[in-house]
């Protein structure tokens, strides 16, 4: 069984882009929809998905926090383009930009259509507990904020949000 442990934050500068080590531009959407899922009628999102020229089914399980089931298996790209016409509730579109900083590759997220404006910083850590080294770049973290989840920006896109949705407290 596989677990992912990461954390995921706000940026509060573009300082990070000096850093980066790699960009690939990645295409996702959902074989099941968000309400079911976050209902509980559903205990797991399944994602289809694009990145550059390598395609994966990913089953997630639907806690919220740092720490979930993960499960990953690469499929063939022509499938995957079949699977992504199949999805419901809308696509997700990014460059992911990978950037070094201290012992850990951060994954820098910035979408694109009716989630531009959006850009995530996540980190994967061996143990929920894990210490890390926090980049000056480093905003407020909404590891624990499911709005920011793919599968929920898939049915509630970031250009969709009120203020209050888009209000977090800042990094402590």
């Amino acid at each position: 069984m596989g677990v992912e442990i990461e954390r995921k934050f706000l940026l509060r500068s573009d300082a990070w882009r000096a850093q980066i080590e790699r960009t690939v531009l990645m295409a996702q959407g959902y074989l099941n929809g968000h309400a079911e899922v976050a209902s509980g009628a559903q205990l797991t999102s399944v994602r289809v998905r694009l990145e550059g020229d390598v395609a994966a089914l990913n089953i997630k399980s639907r806690e919220a926090g740092p720490s979930r089931q993960e499960f990953e298996y690469a499929i063939p790209v022509d499938e995957a383009r079949a699977l992504l016409a199949l999805c419901v509730g809308g696509r997700i579109e990014k460059l992911r930009h990978l950037v070094r900083h201290g012992a850990h590759l951060w994954e820098i997220d910035e979408f694109a259509d009716d989630n531009a404006g959006l850009v995530v910083a996540e980190v994967e850590l061996e143990t929920v507990g894990q210490a890390f080294e926090r980049p000056d770049w480093l905003g407020a973290e909404v590891t624990h904020l499911t709005r920011y989840y793919n599968l929920a920006l898939a049915a509630h896109p970031y250009a969709a949000w009120t203020v209050a949705e888009r209000d977090v407290p800042a990094a402590g």
